[in-house]
């Protein structure tokens, strides 16, 4: 899947309440399952965990297993970000703004311009997906 169908498919969730582990737009969705959502990789999305997590190393790995990690921010990479302390969030950027299921806002957003939170990690999928 290229990298601006992800995109197009996250822009098509905004609005979609947040729900945490929801995979689904009728019943909303949470960081992951909005990645997935787009990624068209919901079988393969973990479970399960809970909002605050001290566990980077568990997500950095499973990022690592489904996607190549690069340098710097390009279209239709996952961004692992820190929102605070023992917190971990993900979404997805555009090129010009992160589309991400915001717990805050209760909703499925699209933010313009470089991501407010620390980035913990950068990942791309490849067009072969």
């Amino acid at each position: 899947m290229l990298a601006e169908d992800r995109i197009t498919r996250a822009r098509a969730l905004l609005g979609v309440p947040f729900r945490l582990h929801g995979r689904c737009a009728a019943s909303g969705v949470d960081c992951i399952g909005l990645v997935a959502m787009a990624a068209n990789r919901v079988p393969q999305a973990p479970a399960g965990y809970s909002l605050r997590t001290t566990q980077d190393e568990r997500w950095i790995a499973l990022l690592d297993a489904m996607a190549e990690r690069i340098d710097q921010r390009e279209a239709g990479a996952l961004l692992l970000l820190r929102p605070g302390p023992a917190q971990l969030h993900l979404g997805l950027w555009t090129g010009t703004s992160l589309i991400h299921a915001d717990a805050g806002v209760r909703r499925v957003v699209e933010t313009p311009g470089v991501p407010r939170w620390p980035v913990i990690g950068i990942w791309q999928l490849t067009n072969k997906d």
